[in-house]
């Protein structure tokens, strides 16, 4: 059932990446030659130079970063690189230079900030400024928001939850005649440079990412064989198929391949350990054998 949600959430991502870009297999190759046409070659190059010096584990989501770009400037023009928020906040220009950390994405790589930027954006533009934010993890509908002073029954508020995310609140009078608001859930939406940020990640997959100017081959890198041993033994003693794994891990490339076919984000908990195990084994980490030992304990 996991692996049946895992491919029904790959499909999806297809078909909208592919609407968005005309890709239904999208490739770094090809996100790269979109990202030189749409932002050009300085912009484009220096999103990638950001994206060479992410770990392997993040490349995917440093990628993804970039298609919401493209989408988003496909969306609002080359003039949203320049455009100033009112002495707030400098231009996007500036923070791709300068790689400044803006807030309130200060918890964010670089490209992932100009992706939430731009899908939030793209979303001011849809739908217009939202009035408020909330919180998803809590699915109360009722009086989540503070309405402006300026709200009347039957009214339709926009809502911000996520980068790019708004849905309605709906404006009612309350028995006591006071005003109150529903979230309408069934309004739930994203702009489209949001869309492609997760379409591109989950079509794509973890991996391997070859980019351009990389020498030596990251990927090419040989894995130690006890590593390789237990965790490979551990997930074959958990549900994983030696199909999934393929028939054996010779370097990197090996591992990232094989941590994106056994789609451990659906199936149990404990498949967390395994991940960041086969994550320190791929990004080098010096943390590696505690992670083993952590796999082990567990």
């Amino acid at each position: 059932m996991r692996e049946a949600h895992a491919e029904d959430a790959r499909t999806e991502a297809r078909r909208v990446i592919n609407n968005l870009l005309g890709e239904q297999r999208p490739t770094a190759a090809t996100l790269i030659a979109d990202a030189r046409a749409t932002l050009g070659d300085e912009r484009a190059s220096q999103c990638l130079e950001l994206a060479l010096g992410a770990s392997l584990t993040r490349r995917s989501a440093e990628l993804s970063s970039i298609a919401a770009l493209v989408v988003g400037v496909r969306e609002l023009g080359e003039g949203w690189w320049e455009n100033e928020r009112g002495g707030k906040l400098p231009a996007p220009v500036e923070v791709l230079r300068t790689s400044t950390a803006i807030d309130p994405w200060t918890d964010l790589t670089l490209l992932e900030m100009l992706a939430a930027w731009i899908a939030d954006d793209a979303a001011d533009a849809l739908w217009g400024p939202a009035v408020a934010q909330v919180d998803l993890n809590s699915w109360q509908a009722e009086d989540r928001i503070e309405l402006p002073d300026t709200a009347r029954p039957g009214q339709r508020l926009v809502v911000h939850f996520d980068a790019g995310g708004r849905l309605d609140a709906l404006v009612t009078r309350r028995p006591d005649d006071d005003l109150g608001s529903n979230l309408d859930f069934s309004s739930l939406r994203y702009s489209k440079p949001a869309e492609a940020q997760w379409s591109w990640g989950v079509a794509a997959g973890l991996g391997p990412h070859r980019l351009p100017g990389e020498d030596p081959d990251p990927y090419a890198r040989p894995v130690p064989d006890d590593a390789v041993r237990i965790l490979r033994e551990w997930a074959l003693r958990h549900g994983a198929t030696p199909e999934q794994l393929g028939e054996s891990w010779s370097d990197v490339g090996d591992v990232v391949a094989a941590i994106e076919r056994v789609d451990w984000m659906w199936r149990s908990g404990e498949w967390f350990g395994w991940w960041r195990g086969a994550s320190a084994l791929v990004d080098d980490s010096g943390y590696l054998p505690h992670r083993l030992e952590e796999l082990a304990a567990g």
